[in-house]
């Protein structure tokens, strides 16, 4: 985008029916820029039956109506029509104070790419949220969130934050909904963009003003929480399975080696067949885990740099070829079994250790294989990969 002519903020609301407070909250806005020092845009993104955007109108903002589709395809539609250099966002139902924008404005100047608000730093007005957001949920998807992604976030559901429009793209929205919040946060943190928080004041429902979450249903706060806790876990798919798989894959194969020689004791445990058979699972489970852990981080593509890494060492010929000789061997491994069992008369007489070892191989080999076409596959399809 050319900014040059430009205003340097752009301040995007979704909106749906809020005659009651879009008017004064226009005047906040128009406020919270002058008082800033800034050019500004203040840009609606209206789905309104009511008078909605007639008011904003009115108050020489600019309004853009779209279907009723969710707030995080709001502000998806709204990309074409910003201008500005910042994207400040929010509500409209003045709960957050849009008359103080410098923070935000002032952490961007510093090369910041991304502010969040935060409420729980800031002021929280008495009745401004339910105890169970302010003690329970929104504590909770914040420390799952920082955890899964190694952020330092105190609110991630605060609606009020700003961000780079050249990050905005960057980050390019996919949520429809309410999980757009978590969306940002989180790949926000995946895309590394500079990140910092500034307190901020949340006020109360004005008298008269029902929120949108009690105008659905008393269970529509736990959807929403449901809906960010899977965005979250679709996004970061690999913190479950990529490390966690390594552990486990590792502590497998190494109680099975132990075992190839058959059974033997440590002080007072036993280790035998089926040692080795819990082995084999670990180790198996932990090759899929691992293989599926690389797989999401590919196919979301946040670090450019692990995917050019992966691309570079798991080539065709490659991964084919190793998954080929690992079942090979395993097979071969094997075969020995498979003429003692039929010079036996069809039994086995003793166990044999090795031949769980080649199992196993097998095993791993089949996944191997498969797994080196799936990521073929990905990497072929995803022009991100040679970015």
């Amino acid at each position: 985008m050319d900014y040059q002519n430009q205003p340097l903020v752009s301040i995007v609301i979704p909106t749906l029916n809020e005659e009651l407070t879009i008017g004064e909250f226009i005047d906040w806005c128009s406020e919270g820029i002058q008082k800033a020092g800034v050019t500004g845009q203040i840009l609606i993104i209206d789905s309104s039956t009511d008078n909605t955007p007639e008011i904003v109108k009115g108050k020489g903002a600019e309004v853009i109506c779209v279907p009723k589709r969710g707030l995080g395809r709001a502000y998806i539609d709204s990309l074409p029509n910003i201008r500005g250099r910042y994207v400040i966002m929010g509500d409209a139902d003045l709960t957050y104070d849009f008359r103080e924008l410098s923070p935000f404005i002032e952490k961007l100047d510093k090369g910041y790419e991304f502010v969040m608000g935060s409420r729980y730093k800031g002021y929280i007005e008495p009745g401004a949220m339910p105890p169970l957001h302010r003690y329970f949920g929104t504590p909770l998807t914040t420390w799952i969130l920082n955890i899964m992604f190694g952020t330092k976030y105190s609110d991630i559901h605060c609606g009020m934050r700003a961000i780079t429009y050249e990050a905005l793209k960057k980050i390019n929205l996919k949520s429809q909904s309410w999980e757009y919040a978590s969306e940002m946060v989180l790949k926000a943190s995946r895309y590394k963009l500079r990140i910092s928080e500034v307190p901020i004041k949340f006020y109360k429902d004005r008298e008269g003003r029902l929120s949108h979450l009690k105008r659905a249903g008393w269970t529509t706060p736990w959807i929403a929480g449901w809906i960010n806790l899977r965005i979250m876990f679709l996004y970061g798919a690999d913190f479950f399975l990529l490390v966690p798989g390594i552990v486990i894959f590792t502590i497998g194969l190494m109680l099975v080696l132990s075992l190839l020689q058959g059974e033997y004791s440590i002080g007072p445990v036993f280790l035998n067949l089926h040692w080795m058979l819990l082995g084999l699972t670990l180790t198996t489970l932990g090759h899929s885990a691992t293989l599926l852990g690389v797989i999401s981080r590919i196919y979301n593509n946040f670090d450019a740099t692990f995917t050019r890494l992966i691309e570079k060492l798991i080539t065709y010929d490659h991964g084919v070829i190793s998954g080929l000789v690992l079942f090979l061997i395993g097979f071969l491994i094997n075969v020995n079994l498979t003429y003692v069992y039929i010079e036996s008369g069809l039994r086995l007489t003793q166990i044999y250790y090795p031949g769980v070892f080649g199992l196993l191989l097998m095993i791993l080999g089949f996944q191997t294989f498969t797994f080196t076409l799936i990521i073929q596959m990905i990497l072929k399809n995803n022009p991100l990969s040679t970015n």
